[in-house]
């Protein structure tokens, strides 16, 4: 057991600056303003040996990112704008989409899941799920616990 990773859930305002910055260069690869680590590592202002010393042991937690988050099965009409249109009302009402699952149409429907993060959502689940189904096409709505 001597050998077992341990994780530390620590208050940013106490963490050195380097595992800030570290943090930060990520971010400009992830989001593209940044070509490779070279280019990170310079707009973060740190050395690269500091950024592959730690790039794989410092990652950002939020507590958002890992709660609100539902699953949704729906039962779908096999034709053009449906899927656009649940898509298209869940971005409406705020709805942070993860993934999308659909399968291959079968007998003219489709079956899809969607995972969603509700933390921003304008709508108690229950209204959103009944709006959702009262689309033009969706057969059948639940959401998988």
């Amino acid at each position: 057991m001597a050998n077992e990773e341990k994780f530390l859930l620590v208050d940013e305002r106490v963490v050195p600056d380097i595992f800030k910055k570290v943090l930060e260069a990520k971010k400009y690869i992830a989001t593209g303003k940044a070509k490779n680590s070279s280019e990170a590592v310079k707009l973060a202002n740190i050395s690269r040996s500091a950024f592959y010393k730690y790039k794989d042991h410092v990652m950002e937690y939020t507590s958002r990112a890992s709660s609100n988050i539902i699953t949704l099965y729906l039962v779908m009409e096999d034709m053009p704008g449906v899927l656009s249109s649940v898509i298209n009302h869940l971005a409406e009402y705020g709805a942070n989409i993860l993934t999308i699952n659909q399968n291959i149409p079968s007998d003219g429907v489709a079956a899809v899941t969607v995972s969603i993060r509700m933390t921003d959502v304008t709508l108690e689940e229950e209204q959103l799920i009944e709006r959702l189904h009262s689309l033009r096409g969706v057969v059948r709505i639940s959401k998988v616990s």
